[in-house]
């Protein structure tokens, strides 16, 4: 029962064909199985879960509704504070705070709808990085090929959901940390418009380009996780204050009315040919004629880099000047970098980035949504050092990016897709709208696995 979906799980809770309890067992029996070969999980929560699926198991025994996540078991990135457990953030520094007082926002949203947390995830430390090679708590390895790596900086997360560990694993994204991982492990990932959903309770890396999102299997179940979460938030001043715009019954609705474009110019580059055969593949499925040029994405690139750099050193820099040996080597000398870029440029990149959101929003008269590639290549073995790519040798894991930076930088909504078939090992896209249109890519993503375009890929046996 681990391996189905949201709906299904629910479902058979809510109809008393299951119990709670019975599906968490199986799910806990999968993680101890299972996750020695892939290493997603920091901590398992099990007495916690245990009493959460007996009160759920005891509500419905008493004829009261226990929301519409019934059951579902579902396990956060471990910078998500969890009541009872220090937030580790991939850290080691983290590991001495006091541990967190209450749940973040998100996970007591689902837990309200009847989800029952099962865990934390391994994760970069402090979400600087790309590919979760932590080197505090080892590196999570991607279930489609245990000796390459699953993508990040939410690593845990999305090789979670790849496993069938779980259905449902909530990470962050700041510059593309659900959809690089999404890509990497063949799952859906959404990350939502900046500031659609609640960010309290979570440990921020980059203020103002932190999103909180979602790993599921298929659209159906990252719309029902989608929806259970949003709502404004007076504890996270970011939290937009509009009323929660549910989008699952809109699924339905296919691709009628919504004009889509492919990105041209700077998303056809510095990539290896399969990733750019499976937006061709796309556009060919979904009957896309409309190619789109994203103005100065590769400058939008550079600012994000730039303001990630700053903001994150900022939130570490008392820890940077007394612990600065605590840090993990992949990540302290990015951090000591940040805080050593002058002034001028970081004030440059948010100027930029005022003109550059300003021209996306003239770019979404014309189309209402944009398919892009995720990642320029599919995951790589863990310890590779640099890529050759378009006669460059670049940075293995910082790379990753390429594609996923320009679109957070802006704050908008993305859905990252696996495509069906697409080669060896899996390879996503993008799915892109306009800030709050949230619905559009989710029906683009929904009718494009009805047509068998997307799907998430099945990893071999990890028995």
């Amino acid at each position: 029962m681990t391996c189905a979906g949201i709906g299904q799980i629910a479902a058979a809770v809510r109809g008393r064909e299951r119990s709670a309890q019975e599906v968490l067992r199986g799910t806990l029996a999968d993680i101890a199985r299972g996750n020695g070969a892939i290493n997603a999980f920091t901590a398992v929560t099990d007495r916690r879960a245990v009493a959460a699926a007996a009160a759920v198991d005891t509500a419905i025994a008493a004829g009261h509704d226990p929301g519409p996540l019934a059951g579902v078991p579902f396990a956060v990135k471990n910078l998500y504070d969890i009541e009872g457990l220090p937030t580790l953030a991939g850290s080691k520094i983290d590991r001495d705070r006091a541990p967190a007082a209450r749940d973040a926002a998100l996970v007591r949203r689902l837990t309200a709808a009847g989800a029952i947390l099962v865990g934390a995830l391994n994760m970069d430390e402090y979400a600087y990085g790309f590919s979760t090679e932590n080197s505090h708590y080892g590196p999570t390895r991607n279930p489609h090929d245990t000796t390459r790596i699953a993508g990040g900086s939410s690593g845990g997360a999305a090789a979670a959901v790849a496993a069938s560990f779980v259905p449902l694993t909530l990470g962050s994204d700041t510059n593309g940390s659900i959809r690089v991982p999404a890509a990497l492990c063949g799952v859906f990932g959404i990350k939502p418009t900046y500031g659609r959903l609640s960010r309290s309770g979570l440990r921020l890396f980059a203020a103002s380009l932190d999103h909180g999102g979602a790993f599921c299997r298929s659209t159906t179940d990252l719309a029902a996780a989608y929806d259970a979460m949003q709502g404004p938030d007076p504890e996270d001043p970011t939290c937009s204050e509009r009323a929660p715009e549910p989008v699952a019954g809109l699924l339905t609705r296919g691709l009628d009315g919504i004009r889509i474009g492919v990105a041209d110019g700077y998303f056809k580059n510095q990539g290896v040919p399969e990733v750019f055969r499976a937006v061709e593949k796309a556009a060919a499925a979904l009957d896309i004629t409309r190619q789109v040029e994203i103005p100065a994405a590769g400058v939008a690139r550079a600012a994000a880099m730039i303001i990630t750099s700053v903001e994150g050193a900022e939130l570490h820099l008392a820890d940077l000047t007394t612990r600065a040996g605590d840090f993990d080597p992949m990540t302290r000398a990015r951090f000591l970098a940040g805080a050593l870029v002058p002034a001028p440029w970081y004030v440059h990149a948010q100027r930029f980035r005022r003109w550059y959101c300003a021209q996306l929003v003239q770019l979404f008269r014309d189309v209402d949504v944009i398919i892009a590639p995720t990642t320029p290549y599919p995951a790589f073995p863990i310890g590779q050092a640099s890529v050759q790519l378009d006669g460059q040798r670049l940075p293995a894991a910082g790379s990753l990016g390429i594609f996923t930076q320009p679109l957070s930088f802006a704050g908008l909504p993305v859905v990252a897709a696996p495509v069906a078939g697409a080669g060896p090992l899996p390879i996503g896209l993008q799915i892109v709208a306009a800030p709050w249109r949230e619905d559009l890519v989710l029906r683009v993503a929904a009718a494009g696995e009805a047509l068998g375009l997307f799907a998430a890929a099945s990893p071999p046996s990890l028995s």
